[in-house]
């Protein structure tokens, strides 16, 4: 009973995690005109790169402690408050150290960024609270407790578009600056609160076996989350400095279009990742492997979907000056495909605590997709860094895989299937951008594709459509 109690905690969440990222980003969507009407390609592809900057930096202040959270709820049932409180008291007085020495190396910083000084300052002490937003976040995951969650997202992501809009009036010489502190400024508010708020629940500053726990899972992390940054965010820096700001925001905006795909893929990973949890630390493996079977093709379905509208969304979105960028979606949707695949073994690695494995793999592969893009952009242009970054990502696919199998030898998915389905999505998504200036052999492609999906998958449409008659009758 209890088994089934969670099964339908995790579904709920699931649904409603999908709902509110739909609604959450449409939010987005329907203000990215105005951002793109807002900004030239030049000031948003400078107000991008600050966020770059934010992330790398992110990194190393909060000490990647925020993977530890999933693992410490199993190993701290009892103590889970208490195991925060310590984890925000840990990541904020590093972060705060560093706010001290950027204050002293301001000049340095800034001739460095490339940003005036007082957003330098800006950027290091939101640095100090920020994360603890991120926390609570984990937290409310891993209870299980999704309101809250779509919560704190749903005002993060409207008040996020107020305070920009209205901050890019306010700065109207320099808008990018309106565009940046817009971005902080909500998430910063929160965090305040967040922080007073993860202390009171957990009433620790300091205990020695947590900081100990949180360190020797976080610390291996710093190289991978340092790498997914640069396959993430380092080909519009590289883009900006060898063809241009305009083309460095281009692809921040196409980009930002193509992982909106991600709203899906990061729901149902939202969900996922607690019940995995729950089910691996029971030894459940057939149960798990069939249900991850099922998640990875609803993956390659949503996908497809998308590479197949994504011109529409392009011309609806965006201005003319900016569709182009539209060539450069399939990649990266494929890309996004590859994460959420790769993702089922890194969650199995850090299971198992093997955070070293994670990080070479990621190392690797930053530095080859810094080599391929030095090699690639010069020659072909900023929309080769889109297939750069799924070569890159696919080989983290591959080498996570083979970590899993061979160096923490545990085998829990249909691997077989999983690599399968990865290679089907990239012929046909392939396909698809073939027929990207031709709309009707484009759809008519997309619904060939859609028929055979539904009869290979007919059983389970069948069996969704009967539990959504009963829940109506209901």
């Amino acid at each position: 009973m209890a088994e089934e109690s969670r099964g339908r905690t995790a579904i709920k969440a699931g649904f409603w995690y999908t709902i509110a990222s739909v609604g959450i980003r449409a939010v987005g969507i329907i203000t990215s005109p105005i951002y793109t009407r807002m900004l030239t390609p030049g000031d948003y592809g400078i107000a991008n790169i600050f966020n770059s900057w934010i992330e790398i930096f992110n990194i190393f202040t909060c000490l990647c402690i925020v993977y530890s959270i999933g693992r410490a709820k199993l190993d701290f049932k009892d103590k889970f408050d208490e195991y925060m409180s310590a984890l925000q008291s840990l990541s904020s007085s590093f972060a705060f150290i560093v706010l001290l020495l950027a204050l002293i190396f301001r000049n340095q910083l800034s001739a460095w960024m490339k940003y005036e000084v007082p957003l330098v300052i800006v950027l290091f002490v939101y640095l100090v609270i920020s994360p603890s937003v991120e926390y609570m976040l984990q937290k409310f995951k891993y209870e299980y407790n999704y309101r809250n969650s779509i919560l704190v997202s749903a005002s993060i992501c409207i008040g996020t578009v107020i305070f920009s809009i209205v901050l890019m009036l306010v700065f109207h010489d320099a808008r990018y600056i309106g565009k940046i502190l817009g971005a902080l400024s909500m998430t910063f508010l929160l965090g305040l609160y967040f922080y007073i708020r993860i202390l009171r629940q957990g009433k620790v500053f300091y205990k020695r076996e947590y900081w100990i726990y949180a360190l020797k899972m976080g610390l291996p992390m710093i190289p991978h989350a340092l790498a997914l940054v640069v396959l993430g965010q380092v080909d519009r820096i590289m883009i900006k400095d060898m063809v241009g700001e305009a083309e460095a925001g281009l692809y921040a905006w196409g980009y930002g279009i193509a992982t909106l795909l991600s709203i899906f893929t990061n729901a149902i990973g939202q969900a996922w990742l607690p019940w995995f949890n729950e089910q691996l630390d029971e030894d459940k493996r057939t149960e798990i492997r069939e249900a991850n079977k099922k998640l990875m093709f609803l993956g390659v379905f949503l996908t497809l979907g998308f590479i197949t509208v994504a011109p529409e969304i392009v011309c609806i979105l965006g201005s003319r000056d900016y569709w182009e960028a539209k060539m450069i979606i399939p990649a990266v949707a494929l890309g996004t495909l590859a994460q959420y695949f790769y993702t089922n073994y890194v969650n199995l690695e850090l299971f198992y605590k093997k955070t070293p494995i994670i990080a070479i793999s990621s190392i690797w592969a930053a530095l080859m997709n810094y080599g391929l893009n030095y090699l690639a952009i010069p020659r072909f242009g900023y929309q080769s860094a889109a297939y750069t970054t799924l070569l890159s990502y696919l080989f983290l696919m591959l080498f996570h895989y083979i970590a899993t199998r061979f160096i923490v030898k545990k085998s829990v998915y249909a691997n077989l299937f999983i690599f399968s389905m990865m290679a089907l999505a990239m012929v046909l998504g392939f396909a698809l951008l073939l027929c990207y200036n031709t709309i009707i052999q484009r759809y008519a492609l997309a619904i060939v594709i859609l028929g055979v999906f539904a009869i290979i998958k007919r059983r389970d449409i069948l069996y969704g459509i009967g539990i959504l008659k009963k829940r109506f009758k209901k």
